[in-house]
């Protein structure tokens, strides 16, 4: 049997300001700092090896798995993937949740935050949020102008069925560091949730999700970690 083990980053910076962040490269709160350690802590509990560990390139997930591997005495060695980046929000990057729902309505703002296949508008290629101008991306051809969950899921799903999934298939126990929309769309697959539902499944921050494999890779179940804060994998389905 094998595990892994799926950490949304700790709260970060915009989190904690109720901002749209998406792909912008904003760092943990003290908060945030603080959900990281907890989640380290917990996986102590857990008192099992991890073979290989996998996070995004943003550094609020990097720091979250740095400071995870720290608090369980493992080598700080992990990879690197943009395609384990956060959905990209498009225009509403940078934007307050509050006010942007209030502009927009209640509908239209739940289509753009929670629906299956409706992106935001598109970014504009010179704003000061823009992917285009950070080096991070240098190499990256396709970079993303505004995404779906489903755009996200695209990307996600791929890089876990050749890079992350053959290891499961090795009993190996596999540190996943990312966010809540990569993690939701790994969640889609994993679980099997319709697209109807799949805005039901909760991603808390820093509450380690335990996802148990058999011998064939096949999911067998899940639960979080921290369970006095009662999040449940999906309501509905």
């Amino acid at each position: 049997m094998s595990k892994l083990i799926a950490i949304r980053h700790g709260q970060s910076t915009w989190n904690a300001e109720n901002r749209f962040t998406g792909w912008v490269d904003v760092d943990l709160s003290e908060k945030g700092v603080q959900e990281a350690e907890k989640s380290g802590k917990l996986l102590q509990e857990l008192n099992i090896n991890f073979d290989i560990s996998f996070t995004s390139y943003l550094k609020r997930a990097i720091n979250t798995l740095e400071i995870v591997l720290k608090i369980l005495g493992k080598d700080s060695k992990y990879t690197k993937a943009w395609e384990l980046n956060e959905r990209h929000y498009g225009a509403l990057t940078g934007l307050n949740k509050a006010e942007t729902k209030k502009k927009l309505g209640e509908e239209q703002f739940k289509k753009y935050r929670r629906s299956w296949d409706i992106p935001p508008p598109n970014l504009d290629m010179d704003s000061k949020y823009s992917s285009y101008k950070d080096p991070l991306y240098k190499d990256l051809k396709n970079i993303p102008n505004t995404e779906s969950l489903k755009n996200t899921y695209d990307r996600v799903v791929p890089y876990f069925e050749k890079h992350i999934e053959k290891h499961l298939k090795q009993n190996k126990n596999i540190m996943l560091s990312a966010h809540g929309n990569t993690i939701r769309a790994l969640g889609k697959k994993i679980f099997n949730i319709s697209d109807k539902s799949i805005n039901l499944l909760e991603i808390p921050t820093g509450n380690p999700l335990v996802i148990d494999f058999d011998n064939s890779g096949k999911f067998l179940n899940a639960k979080y970690l921290d369970e006095s804060r009662k999040t449940k994998i999906i309501s509905n389905q």
